[in-house]
């Protein structure tokens, strides 16, 4: 058994903000309240510290199978964990691509050995292609929690349409990647003066994303699915999910913490290391980001958690892949940039990082309570850090050298202490 001393829980699910002590008993929570430490194995005090359910991330990049020298499921995992997260859904555009039960299976294996929770989607259409559907039904029956192409947007209206059908008859999210490569001259950066500076003939234009939202929140809208608007980087995009939203379109919508930490100026410093898709754009954009994530017109907080090999980053801006790791940083940099900048409670940061989340993919998770399963992560709201190492097999982070505030002092993911700060 672990006791868990004098922390203060906060659980979004209840809205419970207390002192109080949990007793954790196999892989369940089994008490909570004043409790008694006789016959205790494990006791952790947590006085000062914030005790919030294991976080959830629905958007990661674990490269395995097929790019583990990048990362694997079981360092991807304990790259989570060190980051206070006890559940992860990863995206299907391994090699092969999770089209096929085989490799969803290969997936479902591998993951058992995981620290944490390793959960999968499949893609949308077979090999990634945008042309024809995989079959839903029998990676659901496998073990698949969603679809998605993401890194590809689905370009054909019919077949996006057909896969938005198929996805509301059997209940189960569709997460999509918007961005139209018409409007896209140089990936990963804004289209601007700063893609000007770099030398570049051209980026990614706000409205490759605009129109591909615009788009998807009417189709989603027309055939009733869930449909997650992921990685969202356009303040017109998110207006637009706020207007779906407002008509009755069952639309979530993910922010990635660069999304609302950086903007496009911050690619000048960065360089490589600041190049994802879709890109830092304004300081306006980030702006309308921030309060899109106030009103909870983006219910999400997800990382794209996306590791590449320092070798691959360090050729040229054109020829350097998208993307940065995040899962080691992203309770940290929400805690700098919206609790201590932006006056957001603790409260509603994690209710975007834990039920909501779990909400979802329909997942029982992302809570507190006697009887559910012991997901925690114990954490020093007020304890600053600098960002020097990951438990991740990459380093590509624009915040090597930052300090953050916010520490994960513990990770328990069902019952089984996972991280712990020492």
């Amino acid at each position: 058994m672990i006791l868990i001393k004098n922390g203060r829980l906060i659980d979004p699910k209840s809205k419970r903000d207390e002192i109080v002590d949990i007793l954790i008993e196999e892989d369940k929570i089994k008490k909570i309240g004043k409790i008694d430490e006789k016959n205790i194995e494990k006791v952790i005090v947590a006085k000062n510290m914030i005790v919030a359910p294991g976080l959830i991330d629905v958007h990661v990049h674990f490269r395995d199978p097929g790019f583990t020298q990048k990362e694997d499921i079981l360092s991807g995992a304990k790259s989570a964990a060190r980051g206070g997260f006890t559940t992860v859904v990863c995206m299907a555009n391994t090699k092969p691509v999770v089209d096929n039960v085989q490799t969803l299976n290969y997936i479902k294996e591998k993951s058992k050995k995981a620290l944490i929770n390793v959960l999968q989607v499949g893609s949308i259409t077979k090999g990634f292609e945008g042309k024809e559907l995989t079959n839903f039904e029998e990676l659901l029956d496998h073990g698949a929690v969603g679809f998605s192409d993401d890194g590809l947007p689905i370009m054909d209206v019919k077949v996006l349409y057909e896969a938005m059908e198929k996805a509301k008859k059997l209940d189960v999210p569709l997460s999509l990647h918007e961005e139209d490569p018409s409007f896209i001259k140089t990936a990963g950066v804004n289209d601007g003066e700063i893609a000007k500076q770099l030398g570049l003939e051209g980026g990614a234009k706000s409205c490759a994303e605009d129109i591909m939202v615009a788009r998807d929140c009417m189709l989603a809208l027309e055939s009733g699915a869930k449909v997650s608007i992921q990685h969202i980087s356009s303040g017109v995009a998110v207006d637009t999910v706020r207007f779906a939203k407002s008509l009755g379109a069952k639309v979530y919508a993910e922010a990635s913490p660069h999304h609302f930490t950086l903007s496009e100026k911050d690619v000048l410093k960065h360089k490589t290391l600041a190049k994802m898709n879709p890109p830092l754009r304004s300081e306006e954009d980030k702006a309308k980001i921030i309060a899109g994530l106030k009103d909870n017109t983006i219910e999400i907080i997800a990382t794209d958690h996306a590791p590449h090999t320092i070798e691959e980053k360090n050729k040229s801006f054109e020829l350097s892949p998208s993307g940065i790791i995040g899962l080691e940083t992203s309770l940290a940099l929400s805690i700098t940039s919206l609790v201590k900048k932006e006056n957001f409670t603790l409260m509603e940061v994690l209710e975007k990082m834990t039920i909501n989340p779990a909400a979802l993919y329909k997942l029982n998770r992302g809570y507190i309570e006697e009887g559910a399963m012991a997901d925690i992560v114990i954490f020093d709201e007020n304890e600053k850090w600098v960002v020097k190492d990951f438990d991740s097999k990459s380093s590509n982070s624009p915040f090597i050298n930052e300090e953050l505030t916010g520490k994960v002092k513990y990770t328990i993911c069902e019952g089984k202490i996972v991280y712990t700060d020492k």
